[in-house]
């Protein structure tokens, strides 16, 4: 099993490191973390995965993880299984799951036109945006990102 969380771990390092350096600028959320990362292992695996083995290659809590998990089975991204032998299968093609898929279902949409900043535009003392539309930028560039990546190119 120390294997397969070292393989893991290194296979899913840049795009747990992108989501990271991200979630401090687009703020996102461990819900949604625990879903793209979970549904990665998960779509990579032989066999099913039970939630306490997605938990410790994740490092999120096993409470958490089973509870991201039920929302991806009651959207028919994950199949489960109880049991001694039991736990969590992908339901779908891999190459046709978008990580924007996997978003929208624990966050919903990524607003592209909506800004970040605190200052509601009609207060606002500056003619020009101060963060010259860097926030629509960031979120449309982390939207083409999810879609453009499936979890089979990840």
């Amino acid at each position: 099993m120390a294997n397969k969380k070292i393989i893991y771990t290194f296979a899913y390092s840049n795009t747990f490191l992108f989501l990271y350096r991200l979630s401090k600028v687009l703020n996102i959320s461990e819900a949604a973390t625990i879903a793209i990362h979970s549904m990665g292992i998960i779509a990579r695996s032989k066999d099913s995965l039970n939630v306490q083995q997605i938990a410790d290659l994740t490092g999120f809590s096993k409470n958490h993880t089973a509870k991201v998990l039920q929302q991806l089975v009651k959207n028919n991204f994950l199949t489960s299984s109880r049991g001694p032998k039991g736990g969590f299968i992908i339901k779908k093609n891999p190459s046709t799951i978008t990580l924007m898929d996997i978003y929208k279902i624990i966050e919903g949409d990524i607003e592209t036109e909506e800004t970040l900043c605190k200052m509601h535009c009609d207060n606002c003392p500056f003619s020009n945006c101060i963060f010259g539309g860097l926030n629509e930028k960031f979120n449309r560039e982390f939207k083409d990102y999810l879609m453009e990546k499936t979890l089979a190119t990840i």
